[in-house]
């Protein structure tokens, strides 16, 4: 576990840093343009990271984690005024809740997952939405190599059940040449030529 923590925890802090770079520059005025996630707009998007944040965070602790469901994220109204710093001090819980190796072991208390799959969980939130606000809002999302190597382990670990409980769409096809960046984007079902 000790060498999953050092892989995946620098590549968690480093891709909540972007992340956070990525809300602090986002305006209300964008809360409605489109998303790659075709069932969110911006706010949508960013209503869903508020809603599931508080359960990923208790998980990442090993406390218990509130009830939640997708149904409830249906009703859920979550984007107020402050809503960015919310998202960022969400984002810099996450990076806390996982800095020590041991963190990264034993069970999470999220349907008994294992610990480390709810922090390669978080660390794809951060990447992947986080790919979508910036394409959204015609910005760009630094996503360092270790980064994306990590995440698209992740990615490529969970794609076909993800794809089964309509999590991820369809992997959409690429050319060989394709980066590491633009097939972990895929395999989740995005794609990645996707303009707003």
């Amino acid at each position: 576990m000790a060498d999953l923590y050092s892989t995946l925890y620098p590549a968690l802090t480093s891709a909540a840093r972007e992340f956070t770079v990525l809300v602090r520059t986002l305006e209300p005025d964008e809360l409605t343009a489109r998303t790659p996630c075709s069932e969110y707009d911006v706010r949508g998007l960013v209503n869903h990271l508020l809603y599931w944040g508080p359960a990923l965070e208790a998980a990442a602790r090993k406390q218990d984690v509130p009830a939640v469901t997708p149904a409830g994220e249906a009703e859920a109204d979550l984007v107020h005024s402050d809503w960015a710093s919310i998202l960022v001090r969400q984002a810099d819980a996450f990076v806390d809740a996982y800095s020590a190796p041991e963190a990264w072991q034993g069970t999470s208390t999220m349907a008994g997952l294992p610990a480390a799959t709810v922090g390669a969980m978080i660390l794809m939130e951060f990447v992947l939405h986080g790919w979508d606000l910036a394409r959204a809002t015609g910005r760009d999302l630094t996503v360092p190599g270790d980064v994306v190597s990590a995440t698209h382990d992740g990615v490529a670990g969970i794609a076909e059940q993800a794809r089964g409980m309509g999590i991820f769409g369809p992997e959409v096809p690429l050319p060989v040449s394709a980066s590491l960046f633009d097939r972990t984007l895929s395999l989740s079902g995005r794609d990645p030529a996707w303009v707003r």
